[in-house]
């Protein structure tokens, strides 16, 4: 079996690790200072437009970054789409200091093209290593979203101090952040080798014979596709009307900060655990652990849905942890799978949780964040349909 020189190994885990640590800095802040903006003007039934829109990008980006990778090789696509990401930074920033909210949605949608490409990071990091150790591979680089945890939402107030000092809209603050971390992201890329190393090299040719329609209707890509898309879809929802909620019962920006940082908390800082569960008891039993954690976030969500100090940062926490132990279970699952199979699924995941983004604004403005954080809790229970079925 062929090895990776272990030098070669760290160096391009750590390049990879802070690419992603960067983009999720940014995609915190950008995606909260857009769902403010959006609730102020044009009004909280639009509350759930931005995220949507960044969602989308990253599925566009997940797509086209696979695509890149077959092509140019993964190094040409992170700098590629984390290019374009603090390119689409800038444009929502000047969306929001102007007041265009469609520049601020278009803006968000090309920055989440460098979240398309350091999604699938992931799959890189687990090439590097035998399939006894893919798991913790790949959650290493999961787990980089951690710093955007600590990082990212503490930065939103101080950032848009720093914009109103400077004579901007507040909320321009974040934007322009994000484009600072994204480009930091494209200039780490720079330094991984042209050709990454593979433990496993394959060739497009063969691998890829099969079609994503031929590919589903297997259960073993099937099941971990659907409980990929039925997290991604109740985090996204709840996720994204916590903001407003909180808002709504008048917290600031720095109580929104440190609840999303207990929220992405949950959703990185124990990664390293999913990917233990997934390498010893296999990818099913980590997304079923998922699939319970998730139900119980939206039990917590619905008890308590207006409590800053247990309610809302318990139930975020066991949202993002749930949404982990699944994406950590069914991306152990579908690491063997060709390169544009693993960009299509992720790109399936992000376009399906848009319509989650999109959905949560009017369900809020109709039922509050109870109704939220109950379909958010039905959708999750979903895919044990097919996980189950023999």
């Amino acid at each position: 079996m062929p090895t990776t020189p272990v030098v070669s190994r760290r160096r391009v885990m750590a390049a990879l690790f802070t690419g992603v640590a960067c983009m999720n800095i940014a995609m915190a802040g950008a995606s909260t200072a857009g769902v403010l903006i959006a609730t102020e003007s044009p009004g909280p039934g639009w509350s759930g437009v931005p995220s949507a829109a960044g969602v989308l990008g990253t599925a566009a980006g997940a797509l086209g970054s696979a695509r890149l990778v077959v092509s140019h090789g993964r190094r040409r696509s992170l700098l590629i789409t984390y290019g374009l990401g603090s390119f689409g930074a800038l444009l929502a920033a000047a969306g929001a200091v102007t007041g265009l909210f469609p520049v601020l949605l278009v803006g968000l949608l090309v920055l989440g093209l460098g979240n398309g490409g350091a999604q699938l990071s992931r799959y890189a990091a687990a090439d590097l290593y035998p399939d006894e150790r893919k798991g913790q591979a790949l959650s290493a680089i999961v787990w980089a979203g951690t710093v955007g945890a600590l990082a990212g939402p503490p930065l939103i107030a101080p950032a848009a101090r720093t914009a109103d000092l400077l004579g901007l809209p507040g909320l321009a603050g974040p934007l322009l952040v994000a484009a600072l971390v994204t480009a930091a992201a494209a200039v780490v890329s720079a330094a991984l080798p042209r050709s990454i190393p593979d433990a496993h090299p394959r060739t497009p040719e063969t691998s890829g014979s099969e079609g994503f329609a031929v590919a589903f209707a297997q259960r073993a890509v099937r099941g971990p596709l659907l409980a990929m898309v039925a997290a991604q879809v109740a985090m996204v929802a709840m996720m994204t009307m916590s903001a407003p909620q909180l808002h709504q019962h008048g917290h600031g920006l720095d109580v929104v900060g440190w609840i999303l940082t207990a929220h992405m908390i949950g959703m990185f800082a124990l990664a390293p655990l999913s990917g233990r569960i997934a390498d010893r008891w296999g990818g099913r039993v980590t997304i079923f652990a998922g699939i319970g954690t998730l139900a119980v976030a939206s039990a917590a969500a619905v008890a308590a849905p207006t409590s800053h100090t247990a309610g809302i940062p318990l139930s975020l926490f066991l949202l993002g942890y749930g949404w982990n132990l699944v994406f950590v279970g069914g991306s152990s699952l579908l690491s063997t799978q060709h390169r544009k199979l693993q960009g299509t699924v992720d790109a399936v995941v992000w376009s399906t949780s848009a319509l989650a983004g999109l959905a949560a604004g009017p369900l809020f403005a109709l039922g509050g964040y109870v109704l939220v954080a109950v379909v958010a809790g039905v959708a999750a229970l979903i895919p044990l349909v097919a996980l189950t079925d023999h």
